[in-house]
């Protein structure tokens, strides 16, 4: 049974290693993602330079992802590393403190900005939320604070304010930089951290054209002020996929909140024909263990039975101790969760029109796929569009992607039920009888045999986007093609 669900791992030093690379990849990994808040370009080239040679090697197609930082709204560095904090403590949050000088009474902050934003009564959460300041009041650049949730902080932690408003702009002069160099990597996806709105979204694909890169980008949701009904769905709607990123989410608007928004945006972004990515300390025991623990085996379950496209691991594969258990883990529990009836029941758009007839030939194609038990739905696709569609129908029906354009193959790697296929360039004189050729190309495979049924679209007019039109079912064995 072919794993519908894909699975994305964050590339780092744990995966540096060659063997360590060919084992998560051998293991399934479908997408790696490049994290710009660490390493440089020569380190990010050469990971890339890898994952494309072990592509060659091996006849498959791996997506790539580079996420942007995005802004650095966090507390500067202590004369001693770290300071514990009680609860009760006065501490000051200062603009205009030097670096290296924070001690107990007070620290710098990266984000200069951080004072204007704020109001008395906010409350600061810092590391993730494990301390908690209450804004008392704000005297020029600096921030007085009362501390209601105690610990230990620790050098360069993150700032977030519950609720969210800060007014960081999501594109740094740093993010500019490295939009040039996912051109340069060629990269199929790049994603944008911490959008307000879908601004944010369009100026990164304007900045992306402008390099002369064809990378689609990515919202990650992290941002309270994101979720806003109008806000979200614009996001949604620009972008070519969106990422749960649950820690500042989850930070922002309190962690009880955070599972049911997790749904709705899995929902959101399959009913506007986007995929959607589950993000954040999916297996975070496994940077450290082998096994999981049985509350991250349910956190994957539940994000597949939602019907999210991907999910995916970060620090367990970049710096864990684990990395190829961690994605064997991963690809188990996508594989055992897919399994349930629920996971394989859809009533995407039932009741909706459809906007196109190239829209109307995927939908049909998945509906008469189920009803016949077909092996397999095949789709000759320029640009990945009728794959995408196909694959917003939850069904345990594999969908090939097949074309000629290999940036369009790396780019399905991502949509749920969707397998990136190679088929050489026809010329025009022979696309009717291409049926024969996609045939003879999923046997060749071992994904069909004598008997199986075939779903497969294309379009009249090859080289055409946008063309689908045509629908073919073929029993394979039979000749009639």
């Amino acid at each position: 049974m072919n794993r519908r669900t894909k699975i994305l791992a964050t590339l780092g030093p744990s995966t540096d290693r060659p063997e360590v690379l060919k084992g998560i990849l051998d293991g399934g990994v479908n997408v790696v993602r490049i994290n710009f808040s660490h390493n440089d370009e020569k380190d990010h080239l050469k990971r890339i330079k890898a994952i494309r040679q072990y592509e060659k090697e091996n006849d498959t197609f791996i997506g790539i992802m580079m996420d942007l930082q995005g802004p650095k709204i966090r507390i500067s560095s202590f004369k001693n590393d770290k300071v514990k904090l009680s609860l009760g403590d006065q501490f000051i949050l200062d603009a205009d403190l030097p670096e290296m000088e924070g001690d107990h009474q007070a620290v710098g902050i990266a984000y200069k900005e951080l004072p204007n934003d704020l109001n008395a009564g906010n409350m600061l959460l810092l590391d993730d939320g494990k301390i908690i300041l209450k804004v008392d009041r704000i005297k020029n650049s600096k921030i007085f604070t009362t501390v209601i949730q105690a610990g230990t902080l620790y050098n360069n932690k993150g700032i977030n304010l519950r609720g969210g408003g800060l007014s960081a702009s999501a594109l740094t002069d740093k993010d500019r930089s490295d939009i040039l160099i996912a051109a340069k990597a060629d990269a199929d996806y790049v994603a944008i951290s911490f959008p307000i709105n879908a601004d944010d979204v369009r100026e990164t694909k304007r900045l992306l054209l402008k390099a002369g890169s064809n990378a689609s980008v990515i919202a990650k949701i992290e941002r309270a002020e994101a979720l806003e009904e109008d806000i979200i769905t614009e996001i949604i709607q620009e972008s070519a996929g969106i990422m749960v990123a649950r820690g500042d989410l989850g930070v922002e608007i309190g962690d009880p909140q955070l599972p049911a928004q997790q749904k709705r945006l899995i929902q959101l972004a399959r009913a506007n024909d986007r995929f959607v990515i589950t993000a954040t300390q999916m297996l975070e025991s496994m940077i450290s263990s082998p096994i999981p623990t049985r509350a991250e085996v349910f956190d994957v379950a539940n994000a597949v039975l939602d019907g999210t496209d991907a999910v995916m691991l970060s620090a367990e594969t970049a710096i864990g101790s684990y990395p190829i258990e961690a994605v064997k883990t991963m690809n188990d529990v996508c594989l055992e969760a897919e399994k349930s009836p629920t996971a394989k029941v859809s009533h995407h758009r039932l009741h909706e029109d459809f906007e196109g007839i190239d829209e109307t030939i995927a939908m049909s194609s998945m509906y008469a796929a189920n009803h016949i038990k077909a092996k397999l739905v095949a789709t000759l696709t320029q640009t990945g569009k009728t794959a995408l569609w196909m694959s917003r129908i939850s069904s345990n029906i594999a969908i090939f992607a097949m074309s000629d354009n290999n940036k369009t193959l790396q780019k399905v790697t991502i949509y749920r039920g969707v397998y990136p296929c190679y088929i050489e360039k026809t010329s025009a004189d022979d696309w009717n009888d291409v049926n024969s050729h996609v045939i003879e190309i999923l046997q060749s495979k071992a994904e069909v045999e004598d008997g199986d049924i075939v779903v497969l679209t294309k379009g009249m007019h090859k080289d055409k986007s946008g063309g689908t039109n045509l629908m073919k079912i073929l029993c394979v064995g039979d000749g009639n093609y």
